[in-house]
């Protein structure tokens, strides 16, 4: 990813949090100046859901970035020494499933959350 679009990305969050945040806060206004009580757009509950959403992107991704190293410097491996393919296929495998657990845990957690 380039800069130009990482710091897009990274705008295009800070603006859809601060809209977020906004919403709340011109309710809450137009609801003392009515006079009446009006709740927010997204409440507490719709704010969980987007940061339960978003962790378990992110914690997918994550694992899908390290699984996905992980096979790659072993197929890259195992073509320079065809004798220890065995051993590396095995030393993979464990390492894989060390980190896709640890994925499952990350995405039930920011599930959970909610």
């Amino acid at each position: 990813m380039s800069k130009k679009r990482a710091w897009f990305a990274l705008a295009c969050l800070v603006l859809g949090f601060g809209l977020m945040g906004a919403d709340a806060a011109l309710a809450q206004t137009h609801a003392a100046q009515s006079g009446v009580s009006a709740a927010p757009l997204m409440g507490d509950s719709g704010l969980k859901g987007i940061g339960a959403g978003i962790g378990a992107g992110l914690v997918l991704i994550g694992g899908g970035a390290g699984i996905g190293r992980i096979g790659g410097s072993a197929v890259e491996a195992m073509a320079r020494q065809p004798e220890a393919a065995g051993t590396i296929n095995t030393a993979m495998l464990i390492t894989a499933a060390m980190i896709e657990g640890a994925t499952l845990f990350g995405v039930v957690v920011c599930l959970l959350v909610r």
